[in-house]
């Protein structure tokens, strides 16, 4: 194997609480524990198509564990086998310009890259690795908590808390008032946050991705509360979730070849149909990125900087083409190729649906 002598770390997709964390962990381990250079790739692939890197050293890594965001820029739109371009009719379409990643790391003589993102920038790894050869390793990053790989992803921690302190303010509000009130939380097509904080928080009814929901199980849930005494309700709503036989609700489509659907506006849907149905006043409020910022939880920087070091380990023992991730206590790596086949989704026989079942709380399935 050929001798590493420079490192790439670029963070790709979303941004998330802890990427700082594992920037810090690679630069920090690489100098320290192997006497190799690394390089910092700005804004996600974007750097690698246009010759955006930059030399890192301690001093650059220094203090910023428990900063949100990442010291790097990130994007969600550089794939560099579907780069946007406007034609001569100033249309949109896509070209294969990988080759320009192949010379920016030519260039720079960068001998391996970290990657440090989701299902998509894994993917583009992954294509990358297959298809150029390119030494890549992979980080697991998302706050949605659906990459496979790994029994959880740096990030999610964060947002599952500021979900759930959200949740507990208008917990309050809404006894105070009487009133129905919807929280719609991040997640896509996964209902982890969404549970998770439900459960935390104490949410009457959870709606997520996994089982779709009929309103009148939903507005059955909310009488037989108020027939209680119980003159309020908490409904938290995963922006992936849906009407048993409808679909999701789209807040926009945007030209993105990787993601060109944008969700949002399920809790305003659930919400007008709680009030007509049940009567009772209804207020909805959208979480959005709130759950993306901020500085990462002790859980998440933990886990970042772990999941850094074993990635430049990962790199300095050859294993290309493959994802470090959490196994049980241990940093174990997996296909990028297997890490990325699968989604994780909630299981509607897991154990905390069961749990959140039994202590009464309604899937509206």
């Amino acid at each position: 194997m050929k001798k590493i002598k420079r490192i790439g770390v670029l963070t790709g997709g979303g941004d998330c609480p802890g990427l700082n964390a594992v920037i810090r962990a690679v630069v920090t381990s690489a100098l320290r524990e192997y006497n190799v250079e690394c390089y910092g790739i700005l804004d996600g692939f974007s750097g690698l198509i246009n010759k955006r890197v930059k030399k890192l050293d301690l001093n650059d890594v220094s203090g910023i564990l428990p900063r949100g965001g990442t010291i790097l820029g990130t994007s969600n739109r550089d794939n560099p086998f579907k780069y946007p371009f406007k034609n001569d009719k100033g249309e949109i379409e896509y070209k294969d310009v990988s080759d320009q990643v192949i010379r920016t790391i030519e260039y720079n003589e960068l001998d391996a890259i970290i990657t440090v993102g989701g299902d998509g920038t894994q993917s583009i790894a992954n294509l990358l690795h297959s298809t150029h050869n390119i030494p890549v390793v992979g980080v697991p990053k998302t706050i949605d908590n659906d990459l496979g790989g790994t029994d959880v992803t740096f990030g999610f921690d964060t947002a599952l808390t500021i979900a759930t302190l959200s949740i507990d303010k208008l917990h309050s509000t809404a006894e105070a008032h009487h009133r129905v009130m919807v929280i719609e939380v991040m997640g896509r097509y996964a209902g982890w946050i969404a549970l998770h904080s439900g459960v935390a928080g104490g949410g009457d009814v959870i709606l997520i991705p996994e089982i779709p929901f009929k309103m009148d199980k939903i507005a059955e849930k909310i009488k037989e509360r108020e027939n209680r005494g119980k003159r309020f309700s908490l409904i938290v709503v995963a922006e992936g979730a849906k009407p048993e036989g409808g679909d999701v609700i789209v807040a926009r489509k945007v030209h993105d070849p990787n993601d060109p659907i944008r969700l949002g506006g399920i809790s305003q849907f659930v919400g007008n149909q709680v009030e007509d149905i049940t009567g009772i006043e209804t207020r909805y409020t959208i979480l959005g990125h709130v759950q993306r910022g901020g500085s990462p939880s002790p859980l998440d920087r933990i886990l970042a900087t772990r999941f850094g070091y074993h990635a430049v380990k990962a790199v300095m023992e050859g294993k290309f083409g493959h994802m470090v991730g959490l196994r049980g206590e241990n940093i174990k790596t997996t296909p990028i190729s297997e890490a990325t086949a699968v989604p994780r989704r909630v299981k509607r026989d897991s154990d905390l649906v069961k749990t959140a079942n039994a202590l009464g709380t309604s899937f509206g399935g």
